[in-house]
C-alpha cells in the first residue's frame, strides 16, 4: 500500500517533503492519517482527499512516525494533481 503525506500542494523534493514533516511533527494534533491509504492531512478533513477514506487514526504518536517515515523518502502514490 502506498503511503503519502497529501497536503494542497505536492512537496516532491526530499528537502521540501522533510520541511512538511517537520511542521507536522511540532503540530501533530493538527492532523491524522487515513486509515485507506495511509496518508497525513489535515485533522478538520472528513474524507481523504486521497483516498475518499473516512477511517482515520489521530493519535499524536502515530501521526509523528508517519511523519518522520514519509519525510525521509520520496513519494511513491499517485494524487489527483498528477492527472492535471
Amino acid at each position: 500500500m502506498d503511503i503519502e503525506i497529501h497536503m494542497a500542494l505536492s512537496f516532491d523534493t526530499p528537502e521540501d517533503r522533510a520541511r512538511q514533516a517537520d511542521k507536522i511533527i511540532k503540530n501533530p494534533a493538527n492532523y491524522k492519517i487515513c486509515e485507506g491509504c495511509d496518508s497525513i492531512v489535515l485533522s478538520k478533513a472528513h474524507t481523504c482527499p486521497n483516498c475518499a477514506s473516512y477511517r482515520f487514526q489521530e493519535s499524536a504518536a502515530s501521526v509523528v512516525a508517519q511523519a518522520r517515515l514519509l519525510g525521509r523518502r520520496e513519494r511513491r502514490s499517485v494524487m489527483a494533481s498528477d492527472f492535471e
